[in-house]
């Protein structure tokens, strides 16, 4: 029988605005010390308190959002994946593993691929459960990842997933390099004197979405010195264009890809000839994959940002 059941990929910001306040308070997934190596059999909590025993490391693993399929891979797991959805694109190598759905996925393809370990997420956990219920009843153990909001919450994340894969050293040296580039980002902009407003648009018209305080978004520009126009928001929101006008940011940074001449769209929009950002020719469009998924590239995120908000100090 085949059941397709949702599965909700926080693939974009502006998914992840719909699943912001569900992740605000969870339990906290267990990690190992990082010098240790990951010891089996192991029992762990996952971000929604469910436990599960692994006997052995994995040997077939299912990702089910593309921000775990990197981390995977980062870890060095590249023959032990075996299922993906059909939004990974990173590395090269995910686009050739067999594909379980997009929005929605398939359990019979899932079943097939006899798993020994599956990766679901927080942001879509609530509706795929109950179709995975089968899965789980066989055996197959299913570890819930955190929603990670912010940088902390993505190194706790890639831990986590390194100690239920086995992989915990390899983890430990992933979150070290992110942290040395996100120190190395940091540091060059630290002196900045007068932080420019920064408008980061989520996504384009009719709904234009941003992000303020308590989110990702605002910490990519607190670590770049640079001002979020919308900082005495809390949250996600949508704004209407005469709100972006008023606010008058010096540079807009477009975390979406969807839309073709999406940055011509932007400075086309009524009113917007009167925006700083428009005048100086500061609306960028930055890569969506690397901006809205919590992974080893989160800290590449932050230096496109860098250089999209402080070109004239980045590229020197």
């Amino acid at each position: 029988m085949k059941k397709w059941v949702s599965s909700l990929l926080a693939a974009t910001l502006l998914l992840g605005a719909c699943t912001n306040e569900e992740a605000t308070e969870t339990p906290e997934t267990s990690t190992t010390p990082e010098t240790e190596d990951t010891a089996f059999p192991l029992t762990v909590t996952d971000a929604v308190g469910n436990e599960i025993t692994l006997e052995e490391a994995p040997d077939a693993i299912i990702s089910m959002i593309p921000s775990n399929t990197e981390i995977l891979f980062a870890l060095g797991l590249d023959e032990e994946v075996v299922g993906v959805t059909d939004y990974d694109n990173y590395p090269e190598a995910a686009t050739t593993k067999e594909k379980i759905g997009s929005f929605e996925f398939n359990i019979e393809v899932m079943t097939a691929l006899q798993p020994d370990l599956i990766l679901a997420h927080e942001s879509s956990w609530s509706s795929a459960e109950a179709g995975l219920q089968p899965l789980i009843d066989s055996g197959v153990q299913v570890f819930v990842v955190d929603n990670a909001m912010s940088f902390d919450e993505t190194y706790e994340t890639i831990l986590d997933i390194g100690e239920v894969t086995g992989k915990s050293e390899e983890a430990d040296q992933v979150v070290s390099d992110m942290k040395a580039q996100v120190e190395e980002v940091a540091s060059k902009l630290e002196a900045v004197e007068t932080p420019k407003k920064v408008f980061l648009e989520a996504s384009g018209d009719p709904e234009i979405y941003t992000a303020g305080q308590g989110t990702l978004n605002q910490e990519l520009l607190d670590l770049i010195n640079a001002e979020n126009v919308v900082a005495d928001q809390e949250g996600w929101l949508m704004m209407n264009s005469e709100e972006i006008i008023s606010r008058n940011p010096d540079v807009i940074v477009l975390t979406y890809n969807y839309m073709e001449n999406a940055v011509d769209a932007v400075k086309a929009r009524p009113g917007f000839d009167q925006v700083t950002a428009v005048q100086q020719d500061a609306v960028i469009e930055v890569n969506e994959d690397i901006t809205t998924r919590p992974g080893p590239r989160l800290a590449l995120a932050l230096e496109e940002l860098a250089k999209a908000v402080y070109p004239e100090i980045m590229n020197d």
